[in-house]
C-alpha cells in the first residue's frame, strides 16, 4: 500500500511538473494576458560586469559594448574584476576612456557585483556576464518595457551560437533546455512576470537594486527583488545576447551542482515569495519551476526503482515503464559517447543532458541539506563565461 502511495505520487509529480504546469502557464498567457508598455527612450544605464579571470573573454565584451546602438553619453560601463589575475585588469585597463575598472580582492561574485552597483550612476542598470554578446541593439530592447511604470525588470533572451562544428553533446542538450524554457519565458511574462532573469542579459531600476546575497544565484536574487517589492519582472525576446554553449565533461557537471546549490538557496532567501496570499500566481510558478523541477530526481529515482511494480499493474504502465528504460538507455549512449558526432543527435543529446542535470541537482540537494555554501565561482565555459542559472 505504501509502496503503490509513493509511485503514485512520484508520477504525479513527474507529469504535473513536466507537462501539467507548463500547459496552465500556456494558458492563462492566452486567457489572462496582463500586456505593459513599450516605448523608445534613452535613459542613462550602467552596464555591470562581474569578472573573474575573464582574459579570454573580457576583450571581445567590450569591443561588443562599444559598438551597440545605445548613446555613448548616455551608458556607463564597469567591470568588477573579483581578483583576476590573469591579465584581465590590464585588458580592461585599455577601454579606460569608455569603462571604469573596480580592482578588487577575491571576495566572490556578490560582493564583486555590491561594489559595482554602489557606483553606478545609471537610473538602469544593465547586468551581464563576460562572454555574452549582445545584439547591437539589445540595450534599447532592454530599456522599452521601463515605459509602464509597474515594470521594475526586465529579462532578456539568452541565445546561444551556433554548435555544427562543436562535437559537443552538452551542447545540445542545453540549447533544446533553452528553446523550452524561453517560450515559457514569454508565457510567464505575458501572464504577468517572469520567474527571474538569466545572468548573460537583464536590466533593473536602479531604485529597486538592493544588496547581493551571498551563496545564491545572483541573477535570481537580484531579479526576484523586484517581484518581492511590487513590480513586474517582464521578458523582452527581442533583448538577445548570445553565449557559446555549454562544455563537456567533469566541468560542466561542477558547474551545473554549483548552480542548482546556489538556485536553491535562492529560493530558501526569497522563501517570501512562496506565498500565494502574498504573491499570487507567481507563486505557484516559482514553486514548479524553481523547486519542484529542482527536486525531480527524487521522484525519478524513486519510479526508475519501480520498475517492476509499474510494469505489474497492466499495459500503460507497462508501456510508461518500456518508455522509461528506452530513454534512460539513450541517455547512457549519449554520456558514453560525449564528445563524438553520434552524441550531438537529439535522440541522444537531451535524454543524457536532463540525466546529467538531475544527478547534479541530487548533489546540490545534498549540499543544502548539510547547509554546504558556493560563494565563489570560476570560469569554465568554452569562451571563459560565468555562471547560468535555472
Amino acid at each position: 500500500m505504501i509502496l503503490s502511495i509513493l509511485l503514485d505520487a512520484s508520477i504525479g509529480l513527474i507529469v504535473y511538473t513536466y507537462l501539467l504546469f507548463p500547459l496552465i502557464l500556456l494558458v492563462r498567457a492566452l486567457v489572462r494576458p496582463r500586456p505593459f508598455e513599450q516605448r523608445d527612450a534613452e535613459p542613462l544605464v550602467t552596464l555591470v560586469i562581474a569578472a573573474h579571470n575573464e582574459a579570454r573573454s573580457i576583450g571581445a565584451k567590450l569591443d561588443n559594448t562599444m559598438s551597440l546602438d545605445y548613446p555613448p553619453e548616455q551608458m556607463e560601463t564597469i567591470v568588477a574584476s573579483d581578483g583576476s589575475d590573469d591579465g584581465t585588469n590590464e585588458i580592461v585597463g585599455g577601454y579606460a576612456d569608455r569603462v571604469r575598472l573596480l580592482s578588487l580582492p577575491r571576495n566572490g561574485k556578490a560582493s564583486a557585483l555590491n561594489a559595482a552597483i554602489a557606483e553606478a550612476n545609471g537610473q538602469i542598470i544593465v547586468f551581464s556576464d563576460a562572454n555574452s554578446i549582445f545584439a547591437r541593439d539589445a540595450v534599447r530592447a532592454l530599456v522599452r518595457p521601463f515605459a509602464d511604470a509597474r515594470v521594475g525588470g526586465v529579462a532578456g533572451n539568452q541565445r546561444y551560437r551556433s554548435v555544427k562544428d562543436r562535437e559537443d553533446g552538452n551542447a545540445a542538450g542545453e540549447q533544446a533546455y533553452w528553446s523550452f524554457d524561453r517560450l515559457l519565458k514569454i508565457a510567464e511574462s505575458r501572464a504577468g512576470n517572469a520567474i527571474s532573469a538569466t545572468g548573460a542579459i537583464y536590466a533593473i531600476r536602479r531604485s529597486l537594486v538592493g544588496a547581493v546575497p551571498e551563496g545564491v544565484t545572483d541573477d535570481f536574487a537580484i531579479s526576484s527583488s523586484v517581484i518581492a517589492q511590487g513590480y513586474r519582472l517582464v521578458f523582452a525576446p527581442d533583448a538577445v545576447a548570445y553565449e557559446s554553449p555549454a562544455g563537456s565533461g567533469r566541468a560542466e557537471f561542477r558547474r551545473k551542482v554549483r548552480i542548482i546549490t546556489r538556485g536553491l538557496r535562492g529560493v530558501l532567501i526569497r522563501r517570501e515569495l512562496l506565498n500565494p496570499f502574498q504573491h499570487g500566481f507567481y507563486a505557484l510558478q516559482l514553486f514548479s519551476h524553481k523547486v519542484l523541477r529542482r527536486l525531480m530526481v527524487i521522484p525519478l529515482l524513486v519510479l526508475a526503482s519501480m520498475t517492476g511494480t509499474l510494469w505489474s499493474r497492466g499495459g500503460l504502465f507497462r508501456l510508461a515503464a518500456a518508455s522509461q528504460a528506452v530513454f534512460y538507455l539513450l541517455a547512457g549512449a549519449g554520456l558514453a559517447f560525449e564528445g563524438s558526432r553520434l552524441a550531438r543527435s537529439r535522440f541522444l543529446a537531451a535524454p543524457a543532458y536532463f540525466v546529467m542535470v538531475n544527478a547534479a541537482s541530487l548533489v546540490a540537494i545534498w549540499n543544502i541539506v548539510r547547509g554546504r555554501r558556493i560563494d565563489r565561482w570560476d570560469s569554465q565555459r568554452p569562451s571563459g563565461g560565468g555562471d547560468r542559472r535555472r
